[in-house]
């Protein structure tokens, strides 16, 4: 005969953190102990959870110039057909507002 066993208990995160949703309506993250709780639950059940870890972003380093001054923003507005413009300020409501530099990095390649 099978033995009967006690159903698992199953706890949320709101549960072991008796977390109080954010003021703003915003994500309320489980606090370590409810993490660490997840993480060995997770282990007892054969699992391997992968644990994201974090890493510092390196510093942005200023992209070497060429030496030109960048053009003023009037004469880059009107290098933009009028059509295209009436386009850009109907669908987007876009305004220009400055030039500045791209890091390579940034573009496709």
């Amino acid at each position: 005969m099978a033995e009967a066993t006690e159903p698992a208990k199953v706890e949320t995160i709101a549960e072991v953190t008796d977390a109080v949703p954010a003021a703003d309506g915003g994500n309320v993250w489980p606090d370590e102990a409810a993490e660490s709780a997840f993480l060995a639950e997770a282990r007892t059940n054969g699992e391997t959870p992968q644990v994201a870890t974090v890493t510092a972003a390196e510093p942005e380093v200023e992209n070497e110039t060429d030496g030109k001054e960048l053009p003023p923003l009037d004469d880059l507005v009107k290098r933009i057909p009028p059509d295209v413009r009436d386009v850009l300020d109907d669908l987007f409501r876009a305004k220009f507002t400055g030039v500045r530099r791209v890091p390579k990095k940034s573009l496709k390649t």
